[in-house]
């Protein structure tokens, strides 16, 4: 959802950049340790794509922090795990309400697949996957939705592993052979090289081919206006005769099949 259907991804940065440097901030004054602020890559290489929780503690981990994981219902700001995702989730919500906007090119997308008698279905680690897709009136585009709280209720795995888009593939009977997932996190990515699908898009919004083809993308693209439902059917053919699909986007990828 995030960065694919929404353009929500520069949302929840801004979120967890907020959250992390006020808790890092607040640090330097019962440590030694300088501040050293939240930064893109930070967010591209531990946060993006992850459930929240999990965010939280790989990010605190790569700066040497070890909090106790808490309690889900642990006030925003508490210096746990949970509370401060918590924290970055009520952040969230606040800057969601100046509206969200979507990808037209990937709303064109779903609607050609689905035109086509294509069923689509939406994954995300995020909980906040419903009230996103009523705001932006999408929901009906969607022939199954998994979303954090479907994970939690069914305890379903997180990005890196392949369990949410196996579980929507498995809602809409479609094998895992015969299903794309497309995904704009290097998390993602290597989700879906892990779950035997039949191809991973990936979409690199921030400048990040390179890392989306190292994570296990078998295409990589700026926009899912260089996808069309013909071009799909030939990328996922290509990779069926050769093992891999015709690459785009990365100099240093450039087979021809």
């Amino acid at each position: 959802m995030d960065g694919v259907i929404t353009d929500t991804a520069s949302v929840h940065a801004a979120a967890w950049k907020q959250t992390f440097d006020t808790y890092l901030r607040s640090r330097e004054y019962v440590s030694s340790r300088p501040f050293r602020e939240f930064t893109s890559a930070d967010y591209l290489a531990y946060v993006d794509g992850r459930p929240r929780y999990k965010g939280v503690q790989a990010f605190l981990n790569s700066r040497g922090i070890n909090l106790e994981f808490g309690t889900t219902g642990d006030a925003p700001g508490r210096e746990t795990i949970c509370g401060l995702g918590n924290q970055k989730n009520s952040l969230f919500n606040r800057l969601l309400e100046v509206g969200v906007k979507v990808f037209d090119s990937s709303i064109s997308l779903v609607r050609d697949l689905r035109s086509n008698g294509i069923k689509v279905g939406l994954a995300t680690s995020s909980k906040n996957g419903a009230a996103i897709l009523s705001t932006t009136r999408t929901t009906s585009l969607f022939d199954t939705v998994v979303d954090g709280n479907v994970s939690e209720m069914l305890g379903l795995k997180g990005k890196p592993e392949p369990d949410i888009f196996k579980a929507a593939s498995d809602n809409m009977g479609v094998p895992y052979g015969r299903a794309v997932v497309v995904e704009d996190a290097a998390t993602g990515v290597r989700a879906g090289a892990a779950g035997g699908f039949a191809l991973v898009i990936g979409v690199a919004r921030s400048n990040n081919a390179g890392e989306l083809f190292e994570h296990g993308a078998d295409v990589v693209v700026r926009d899912l206006a260089e996808a069309s439902v013909d071009q799909i059917g030939r990328w996922v053919r290509d990779r069926r005769i050769s093992g891999s699909a015709r690459l785009q986007g990365d100099p240093r990828r450039r087979e021809t099949l």
